[in-house]
């Protein structure tokens, strides 16, 4: 597993417990005792970390690039998956994947980015960043959900639109624009998890829903502390800083009442028990739907459209 800079003295601990693991060929109390000694530690150590981490530590956990990602939520948690391409005016994005299932035995309708876990599939998925082909995939995705009166589940992990030259000539900002349009318009209910990486526009096309739940270390933010750092101080040097200001974390969103909710992660986060991750996922997403259903479209739309107007307001 890829180590953190601020996780090493647990990865050292951890080292040494499976140093410890090898060498225990047989059954020499001595060594069981220091294991189970060397365990408690790192138990220990992980709980003090993590119950102190800063907006850049949850940055570098929110991109940890073994978190479990779209497929594998769609894989664990949605039955009879039949994904749709194609967006019906230019073609096929592969880095917002969507399509019909089964959740719990209902029909939704399941959208989010796919960022890719090796260079092939990062590479084919381009990291999660859609271009505007992929939100208008996303749009008749929706249309479909209001037409059939299924409901709309989106995951929400990319660094934000894919921000080329030919993205911008193929209208990203307009794509980006309707599909926000779209959600706000959709007929059935809604409801979007940030399950590493909410970045800006790109995120948002996806995530303006009746319920929006973020990670226990997902981050959501109009720009990444990257950017905002050479923005302001001109320099990539300050992203801490940044990081800090932009109230990027789960915890200061459900602070600003931005959130709907905070889902729990394993210790240590996602990626060091995907499983127990996309079950806490599963476990929010089935309560959602419960609180919005049976719906009635007018009023769900208004509802929708009320949330989001009144965000801000003093």
């Amino acid at each position: 597993m890829a180590a953190l800079e601020f996780e090493k003295p647990i990865t050292e601990l951890e080292g040494k417990i499976a140093e410890l693991r090898n060498m225990s060929s047989s059954k020499d109390f001595s060594i069981t005792e220091e294991i189970n000694r060397l365990e408690t530690k790192a138990e220990k150590l992980m709980i003090s970390t993590y119950s102190k981490l800063t907006p850049a530590h949850k940055v570098l956990v929110a991109r940890h690039p073994e978190r479990p990602h779209f497929v594998d939520y769609v894989k664990n948690i949605i039955t009879d998956f039949t994904p749709l391409a194609g967006d019906r005016q230019f073609g096929e994005d592969n880095a917002l994947v969507g399509g019909l299932g089964r959740f719990n035995g209902q029909s939704v309708v399941i959208l989010g980015q796919e960022k890719g876990h090796d260079t092939e599939t990062r590479i084919r998925h381009n990291f999660g960043m859609a271009k505007p082909e992929g939100y208008r995939k996303a749009i008749r995705l929706m249309q479909m959900a209001s037409q059939f009166q299924i409901p709309v589940l989106s995951l929400v992990d990319t660094a934000g639109a894919y921000p080329g030259v030919e993205a911008e000539a193929r209208g990203q900002a307009e794509a980006i624009a309707q599909s926000i349009d779209s959600c706000l318009q959709l007929r059935t209910p809604m409801i979007s998890v940030i399950i590493g990486e909410g970045g800006s526009g790109g995120a948002i096309a996806i995530a303006t829903a009746d319920r929006v739940y973020m990670m226990e270390h997902s981050i959501y933010s109009v720009i990444s502390p990257e950017g905002c750092a050479s923005i302001l101080w001109r320099s990539a040097q300050q992203a801490e800083e940044a990081a800090t200001a932009l109230k990027l974390t789960a915890q200061d969103l459900k602070g600003l009442k931005l959130i709907d909710g905070i889902i729990p992660e394993p210790l240590g986060g996602a990626h060091r028990n995907p499983a127990d991750a996309i079950a806490q996922v599963a476990k929010q997403l089935e309560k959602g739907l419960a609180e919005l259903s049976p719906w009635d479209s007018e009023r769900l739309i208004k509802r929708r459209q009320q949330k989001y107007l009144a965000m801000g307001r003093v």
